[in-house]
């Protein structure tokens, strides 16, 4: 279950009691990923199909969600709360893969990732890349949230802070989405490989992935096709 407690906000500052479940949920320590939904977003019924049939207490979760006050402790202590709070938190993190991917939430996550709060690859070699949050399901429960690195074009584990945090919320296609709305995001250089050595000799015939990708990218350069369009030879 997401956090829980007050006093893990990473504010200094106390959440007043109408600033609302939207920034106190995503204030929770370990929540820094969130993107905060717009209220209207929410309430639009277009945006929320489907959602329904998921969830047993659906009706009070979003009632919760669009709550004007902020959960105070006794609200966390008790056990009926908590119960729609778990339906509330799953059906916040579905309605924000959904929303991260739309113009408006493309902008706010753009704003995220300039500022490196989803952190930096931890490959040496892609000298501190921004990376993207990513799912490998858009199911919830199926893995954790994983970061992506444009540069490497890997997807690596995140930090323990961050390991309640469910994939799904997130979605599997946000990156892509994100790196083909802002091409020029996009790193202009690719990853720099690895080179193995020994004594400060190259190992002969050991070549890395990266490595092998970029030669056969430039034995099969892009060629033009009717429309416009380009494609690779395979």
């Amino acid at each position: 279950m997401y956090g829980l407690s007050l006093d893990e906000s990473d504010d200094e500052e106390e959440f007043s009691a109408d600033s609302g479940w939207i920034p106190w949920f995503c204030g929770l320590k370990g929540h820094e990923l969130f993107a905060e939904v717009e209220e209207e977003y929410v309430r639009d019924n277009f945006n929320l199909y489907g959602l329904r049939q998921r969830f047993q207490f659906y009706d009070h979760a979003l009632e919760m969600i669009l709550s004007s006050e902020a959960p105070d402790d006794d609200d966390l202590a008790d056990s009926e709360f908590l119960e729609i709070y778990q339906d509330a938190s799953d059906l916040y993190g579905l309605i924000h893969a959904r929303y991260i991917v739309s113009p408006r939430g493309l902008q706010v996550m753009r704003e995220k990732y300039l500022k490196g709060t989803f952190g930096t690859c931890p490959r040496v070699l892609c000298d501190r890349q921004h990376v993207l949050p990513i799912g490998l399901s858009e199911d919830l429960r199926a893995a954790q949230v994983k970061i992506f690195c444009p540069r490497c074009e890997q997807v690596y584990s995140v930090k323990s802070k961050y390991k309640e945090l469910d994939g799904a919320c997130f979605g599997t296609s946000f990156p892509q989405i994100f790196l083909q709305s802002y091409p020029s995001l996009v790193p202009l250089e690719p990853a720099r490989p690895f080179v193995p050595r020994v004594f400060g000799f190259k190992l002969h015939k050991q070549k890395s992935l990266i490595t092998w990708k970029l030669e056969q990218e430039q034995a099969s350069p892009a060629q033009p096709q009717e429309g416009g369009g380009w494609f690779c030879h395979a």
